[in-house]
């Protein structure tokens, strides 16, 4: 029962990295960033590469990641309008509690439609996997997700001082 808990864990946890993973091995432009938001995009490309996805399966990923992206475009375009609008505003300006309740809701609105997404997109490229694909990629994680659990224990085991304990 317990391998078969971890099992599904480390399952859950590699289709949740599976659609930036697959994105930098397929080559997806990111922007002028090279890859996107944060740092994650690397690291989770070498997990993919070392997947050997067919070129059928990096043009059936880029195409979903670029489907995906074109998608949400005009919403992402609003909303950073709306937060340009927001941050010209000035704090004793009339409507700014209104503006920032409006960003706040539209914000909310955003994230619960990049999780959906995220999901849609898990499933797309999950389905591309070969099943010998899916069990590495499930090995992967499950080596990632140890390798962080040793480093929890090492950095509580050795407290750095000045630091705080809460991050």
């Amino acid at each position: 029962m317990r391998k078969n808990i971890t099992l599904a864990l480390a399952m859950a946890s590699a289709l949740a990295l599976a659609p930036f993973a697959i994105a930098a091995a397929a080559g997806q432009d990111g922007g002028p960033h090279g890859g996107g938001h944060g740092h994650s995009h690397g690291q989770f490309a070498g997990a993919y590469a070392k997947l050997n996805l067919s070129d059928t399966q990096k043009a059936n990923i880029k195409q979903i990641m670029q489907n995906a992206f074109a998608q949400t475009k005009t919403q992402r375009q609003n909303l950073h309008q709306q937060r340009e609008a927001f941050e010209q505003m000035a704090p004793n300006a009339s409507g700014y509690q209104a503006a920032a309740t409006s960003l706040a809701q539209a914000e909310g609105a955003a994230a619960q439609a990049r999780v959906q997404q995220r999901a849609a997109i898990r499933a797309q490229v999950y389905a591309i996997l070969t099943p010998a694909q899916q069990a590495q990629l499930a090995t992967m994680k499950a080596d990632r997700e140890a390798r962080h659990q040793q480093w929890e224990q090492f950095k509580a085991q050795h407290p750095t001082s000045g630091s705080s304990s809460a991050q």
